[in-house]
């Protein structure tokens, strides 16, 4: 019975310390990430954008990857109707405008 207590122990503590020295190295690797302040992720649209909302999810998937960065919604002769959906989108996300391609 004694080697199986010493068996279980002898696990659980293998345990503890993997997850130990895992959160630890984590902790490491995450503290590292460099900023890159002034990154814009532009996103040019015209027309319907029928995409747009697939492609700001990508870009705010992407950005989660870059700290520091902007997502920047660019309108280049966007419909009525998609220049709305623009805006709320860029209201909606943080770090994220709606520019006219004349606003550069």
């Amino acid at each position: 019975m004694g080697l199986i207590q010493d068996g279980v122990i002898a696990f659980l503590a293998a345990v503890g310390l993997t997850t130990l020295v895992w959160i630890v190295g984590g902790a490491v690797v995450h503290a590292g990430r460099p900023t890159i302040p002034g990154l814009r992720l532009v996103l040019p649209l015209r027309g319907d954008a029928l995409a747009m909302e697939a492609d700001v999810r990508e870009l705010r998937r992407v950005q989660g990857r870059l700290p520091g960065s902007k997502i920047v919604l660019e309108d280049h002769g966007l419909t009525h109707d998609a220049r709305c959906l623009a805006q709320y989108l860029a209201d909606r996300e943080p770090d994220a405008v709606l520019e006219t391609v004349e606003d550069r």
